[in-house]
């Protein structure tokens, strides 16, 4: 979000979601679960795609 100049408030705003859910995703260590309609709207406000927000970090072997 940072690269994009936005805030979590505008944000909130612009995907309807609460600013607290908005800076619970942006600081959550694994993914929450998010619907499709959320993860577009995100999407389409930070002009990204879903990759540029989501990395797959396989599990470590033991």
């Amino acid at each position: 979000m940072a690269d994009r100049k936005i805030t979590n408030q505008a944000l909130s705003q612009v995907v309807g979601m609460h600013p607290v859910s908005i800076s619970k995703l942006k600081n959550a260590d694994d993914m929450p679960a998010i619907g499709g309609e959320t993860l577009a709207k995100l999407c389409d406000a930070l002009n990204c795609t879903p990759a540029d927000l989501i990395q797959y970090v396989p599990d470590a072997e033991e």
